[in-house]
């Protein structure tokens, strides 16, 4: 955003037209978020440069439709365009208050810091925000709440714990950080007409991170069918998963195939288990293996041929036993898909993931530390970009804003998720849906999605399914087997809410 901005000003785009651009549209949207009759005074938070430059902008709409208006301006040098709307605002008898002690307000717009911001704050500022914050009242926050490191979404100090956040231009990756999301609130684009030469002149026609929508979800899912098409023509799909003490994964883990709409389904788990799986999966081909003692996979039969699967889901319920198994499907020139104790295995033996096939490795932060330890996760993109480099794999990354990276740096985000999926077995479904729409991938009649495309896709169905039970059945409800049976009826209210 420095870079555009900076050509946009160069191509002599006044800096205030732009200023008043940007803040007339936040000032609309304030109004109809927080309308005069239920919110009639307003604090306004004054930064330096030129988010408070806007801020105050927005401070001068607000006092010509009947706001009260009260500013807070905790600094003696601004830029010179800021300045000027503070001596203008002052004018207008609109009081402007240099301390922290704050005046009672139904809402709050914060204008001190944006993307610029990257030391810690402290001092007056510092109060101010916390003093913000201890009222309780909602907050409106321009570009980024205050105090947010724009890439990274670190607290610097203190920050701003916004009701809204209201995006200026591209988003910025802080929003797609872990770190960020308690000081987000609900989060909205501006868009205020960049150019899109600028754009491109500055991120090339890919942009470093992509933020996972409807669009880009739907394109890469196989929702139609040639009329002539046979079941293997539809994938064939083999999971290596479950033992004794973990035999719901393996169900799991099926059950989210299934959804995937595969054409052929075989999941190898120890022999005990072959009834429990017929009866949960009676389409599915069970594959009884020999067991150890303790219920593990000892060894997959001699008679089965792994090269005949287009893709392998390995580890849902595993246990750390069968190391001998997981060397055998990576061996293989299919794609494979690990996840659980799939992924601890392979900690332990980095090198079998030196194969020229495509590789999805899916840990949550704990695995992930433990297969690139070398790795910081302060940065959650740039940390999955780097693990994406480093294993030649395409990393999913769980968590509250699911990360996917490919070797060839490509990223992308999840935007939108629910905690109401932080619940065992959870991760066992997505294994199996995106195992199932990878091996799809590779039928006789094969998706142009590329397999990051595909492994996106997964992962935003499964995100939106989680959200779309949330509002039957709250956070609480939405267990793993609730889940993927609603795979399929949240796929359809998603095509036809997005139709058009």
């Amino acid at each position: 955003m420095q870079a555009i901005e900076a050509r946009i000003f160069a191509a002599d785009m006044p800096v205030a037209a732009l200023m008043e651009k940007v803040a007339l549209q936040i000032a609309a949207q304030f109004q109809v978020r927080y309308p005069l009759v239920d919110y009639p005074q307003v604090g306004v938070l004054v930064g330096p440069g030129h988010n408070g430059g806007d801020a105050l902008v927005v401070a001068r709409e607000l006092h010509f439709r009947g706001y009260g208006v009260q500013v807070y301006c905790p600094f003696e040098r601004l830029k010179d365009l800021t300045q000027s709307h503070l001596r203008y605002a002052t004018t207008l008898g609109i009081p402007v208050q240099p301390h922290c002690a704050l005046a009672d307000c139904d809402v709050w717009l914060d204008g001190l810091f944006g993307f610029g911001q990257s030391r810690n704050i402290t001092g007056t500022v510092a109060q101010l925000i916390d003093a913000v914050n201890a009222t309780g009242a909602p907050i409106i926050s321009i570009d980024l709440p205050s105090g947010i490191q724009p890439d990274t979404g670190q607290v610097l100090g203190t920050a701003i714990r916004a009701t809204v956040t209201l995006c200026l231009g591209l988003w910025k990756q802080a929003f797609f950080q872990e770190a960020a999301l308690p000081a987000l609130g609900e989060s909205t684009l501006v868009d205020f007409d960049i150019p899109a030469a600028d754009i491109t002149a500055v991120m090339g026609s890919r942009p470093l991170v992509q933020r996972v929508d409807h669009r880009w979800a739907l394109a890469a899912l196989p929702l139609q069918r040639p009329l002539t098409v046979h079941k293997y023509q539809m994938g064939n799909l083999l999971l290596v998963c479950g033992s004794t003490r973990y035999a719901g994964a393996a169900i799991l883990a099926g059950l989210g195939a299934r959804a995937s709409g595969v054409g052929m389904l075989s999941i190898a788990v120890p022999a005990a288990l072959k009834p429990l799986l017929n009866q949960q999966l009676p389409e599915a081909l069970i594959i009884p293996c020999s067991a150890t003692a303790t219920g593990e996979i000892q060894a997959l039969p001699a008679s089965l041929d792994l090269a005949a699967y287009s893709t392998i889901g390995c580890g849902c319920g595993l246990t750390q036993g069968p190391q001998a198994v997981v060397e055998q499907v990576l061996a293989q020139g299919q794609t494979v898909v690990l996840d659980a104790d799939g992924l601890n295995i392979v900690a332990a033996h980095p090198a079998w993931l030196s194969r020229a096939a495509t590789t999805v490795l899916t840990p949550h932060v704990g695995e992930f530390r433990r297969l690139f330890p070398a790795i910081d996760l302060a940065d959650r993109l740039a940390a999955v970009r780097a693990a994406a480099l480093q294993s030649r794999t395409i990393v999913l990354l769980k968590g509250a804003r699911v990360a996917i990276a490919a070797p060839s740096g490509q990223v992308g985000v999840i935007p939108e998720s629910t905690p109401a999926l932080a619940r065992g077995g959870s991760g066992d479904v997505l294994t199996g849906l995106l195992a199932g729409l990878l091996a799809q991938s590779h039928g006789a009649d094969p998706v142009a999605s590329s397999p990051i495309e595909i492994v996106q896709a997964a992962a935003w169905w499964h995100a939106q399914t989680g959200r779309s039970l949330v509002v039957d059945r709250t956070q609480l409800g939405v267990d793993a087997e609730t889940l993927a049976i609603a795979l399929i009826p949240a796929l359809k209210q998603l095509i036809v809410a997005n139709s058009g």
